[in-house]
């Protein structure tokens, strides 16, 4: 199935820096309870010039194993796989929810790298598009209960296409800060959560851990 979703990938990001799938073949193989979208990939593009949206996919459907996940298998900036920064946070939400990693179609909004998400400029919002055909086969397809959404760009273009406008149930940091995850209902019979983004919130800390909402959106 993983095949029909790369032949949606825009040619024109085939050759750009960048990635589509943050899990392999087996994440992509049959209907999964949930679906995580990041914003787009980061780090330095011309750092990563070897690393293209096409070479990435390539290497995903026909050499990465079909139990793969960036957010366990990979290792970044040097670091041991699965521990840098918001890797570890994110499969901590997996083991609290009763999910293997390489299990949970990952992938992002954007399927271009950026160092930051603000350098993509207006473009964001003309990839978003561009893209969206790729996650709204994926959503078809695999029939996920719901969306997760890391940081609000995503969450509020997830939103809209799906027209999920009404909240659900929310969580908000037992801090200063006070930032809040949330679970949207709509039209479509997908949820969405809008949850902070695990590259700034610690997920691993209770008084900031979205994953108990996640949980019960998945219910």
């Amino acid at each position: 199935m993983i095949e029909s979703f790369a032949a949606r990938i825009p040619t024109s990001l085939l050759k750009r820096s960048g990635k589509v799938f943050y899990s392999g073949r087996a994440a992509f193989a049959a209907a999964q309870p949930l679906y995580v979208l990041g914003v787009n990939p980061g780090g330095d593009p011309s750092e990563s010039i070897e690393e293209t949206v096409g070479s990435h996919t390539s290497a995903v459907l026909k050499t990465f194993p079909e139990n793969w996940s960036a957010y366990r298998d990979e290792a970044w900036k040097n670091h041991a796989p699965g521990t840098y920064k918001m890797q570890p946070r994110l499969l901590h939400a997996f083991t609290l929810l009763g999910l293997n990693p390489g299990e949970v179609p990952s992938s992002n909004l954007v399927f271009a790298r950026s160092r930051r998400e603000h350098d993509m400029g207006e473009e964001m919002a003309t990839l978003a598009d561009e893209c969206w055909p790729v996650h709204a086969l994926v959503i078809e397809q695999l029939r996920p209960r719901a969306v997760l959404c890391l940081g609000k760009t995503a969450g509020d273009f997830v939103r809209k296409k799906l027209g999920a406008h009404t909240v659900r149930a929310e969580f908000i940091e037992q801090n200063n800060r006070r930032w809040r995850s949330q679970v949207f209902a709509g039209r479509s019979e997908t949820r969405v959560i809008v949850a902070t983004h695990p590259s700034i919130a610690d997920w691993t800390c209770p008084d900031t851990d979205p994953t108990p909402l996640i949980q019960a959106a998945l219910r």
